[in-house]
């Protein structure tokens, strides 16, 4: 039976470059084709094609290696590739070849689905089959030398198929959800998480207040860039706090995973104020029906079981289906928030506030959580549309609550750089949804009302 020290936090003294057991991984299948997130044991196994591979190999070997699988002794196992500049640096010159006399007519391959089969029962891997298919390929040498690393491409994916170990981190997390299963973090794209952190000044010791309900992917992402200093803070409306599953997926060590506290607004305002609102008062300003918050944060709520039983979908959650593993309990992320933390941050507020809760009215959330931010600020809203938005910001200008309002729309499309090929990909997304910023204020009003 393998041990692993601690369930998110054994790799307190491990070099984050290299996997460790028990670490979380993103694995990258073929170029983007597939996307998992795996949890390295000695037992984890994936599938790919056809084939079970153990993930074994890949404990001990840096992020961004990368992997192929070939047939060993005991079955198919993935055994790592060292990066090579062959068939990379393609020379750039004039090419006199084009492709305009050839036809596609399925007779320029003479080597055919049987000679391939019998090359594989003699134990001929996945590169000699498709060096085997340039060999016997009529038209290869009369293709552009471009054509020829997009064959060569092609036919690699289906007989040598790769996987790259990529580690799971803001970025990479949020752009493998957005590209599969955009919906579980409410169609966030990665260059909208990076404008939310930027426009709420979220910066080391700082003490950021978040509304995560988008299954942890905000909490996360503050919790990194904060690297272990201030703390971050999860409110939620009702008596249960939202689930931040996504926080498991970052490696974070004990540090971190102290920073991240949860705390009721119910809680904050008693403390703020010498009151103790009702739980119904809260909900109520929240349009929340006694509803618990795991109903309301869906469909992100479900993404741990929708994910690990997604079996033809592109995202998956390994686990190990063949051993069980002796887990040794760490400090787990998302811990009630220590008193005296909440009466420091109710004697000078909280640095900054994100806002990320799609099944929220936007301005009823800000009516009770913008008290709580300090005086200049920054806050940070995030929605899918437009117009909750915009309301909330005829709000907050009547109410004079908030100084340099702006809404913005992210823009983000990719290019393609390679030699002599460099252009705009024909594909992107139609938009990342909005983000409503400004700085908090006092005004006379509010002064006079105190």
């Amino acid at each position: 039976m393998s041990i692993i020290k601690s369930e998110e936090n054994s790799n307190q003294d491990q070099n984050p470059r290299i996997t460790w057991e028990g670490c979380n991984v993103l694995l990258d299948i073929n170029d983007g084709d597939r996307v998992l997130f795996a949890r390295l044991t000695t037992g984890s196994k994936i599938k790919i094609g056809n084939k079970n591979c153990s993930l074994q190999p890949l404990i001990g070997c840096p992020f961004g290696s990368s992997f192929q699988v070939e047939d060993g002794k005991e079955g198919p196992v993935l055994s790592r590739v060292l990066q090579s500049t062959e068939g990379t640096n393609l020379q750039i010159m004039e090419e006199s070849r084009d492709n305009r006399r050839l036809v596609d007519n399925n007779s320029a391959q003479s080597l055919t689905g049987e000679d391939i089969d019998e090359m594989r029962r003699k134990g001929a891997s996945g590169d000699e089959i498709v060096k085997a298919l340039i060999a016997n390929s009529a038209t290869f040498e009369k293709k552009t030398a471009f054509s020829q690393e997009k064959y060569l491409l092609k036919k690699q994916k289906k007989y040598a198929p790769r996987v790259l170990l990529r580690r799971p981190f803001a970025r990479s997390i949020c752009e493998a959800y957005f590209k599969k299963h955009a919906e579980k973090i409410g169609f966030l794209r990665v260059d909208t998480l990076s404008l939310l952190l930027s426009f709420a000044n979220v910066s080391a010791y700082s003490d950021v207040l978040v509304v995560d309900m988008l299954d942890g992917i905000i909490t996360g992402a503050v919790a990194e860039r904060l690297g272990g200093t201030g703390y971050v803070c999860n409110t939620y409306c009702g008596v249960t706090p939202y689930p931040i599953n996504i926080v498991r997926m970052f490696n974070f060590n004990n540090d971190i995973c102290q920073r991240i506290v949860h705390s009721s607004v119910s809680e904050l305002h008693s403390s703020e104020n010498g009151t103790s609102p009702s739980i119904d008062q809260l909900e109520d300003a929240c349009n929340i029906r006694s509803q618990p918050n795991e109903q309301i944060s869906s469909p992100s709520a479900q993404h741990a079981v929708s994910m690990e039983e997604n079996e033809d979908g592109n995202m998956e959650i390994m686990t190990d289906v063949s051993a069980s593993p002796k887990v040794v309990k760490g400090t787990k992320a998302g811990r009630k928030a220590p008193v005296e933390a909440i009466k420091l941050w109710m004697e000078n507020g909280f640095s900054s506030l994100i806002i990320a809760a799609p099944n929220l009215d936007v301005w009823d959330t800000v009516k009770e959580v913008l008290p709580l931010l300090s005086y200049s600020a920054s806050f940070a809203i995030y929605h899918q549309y437009l117009q909750p938005l915009a309301t909330c910001m005829h709000n907050l200008q009547a109410e004079k609550m908030a100084i340099g309002l702006q809404i913005s729309e992210p823009w983000l499309r990719e290019y393609q750089v390679l030699p002599s090929r460099t252009h705009p990909h024909m594909q992107m997304s139609a938009t990342g949804g909005y983000i409503l910023s400004g700085t908090r204020i006092c005004s006379s009003d509010q002064t006079q009302t105190k």
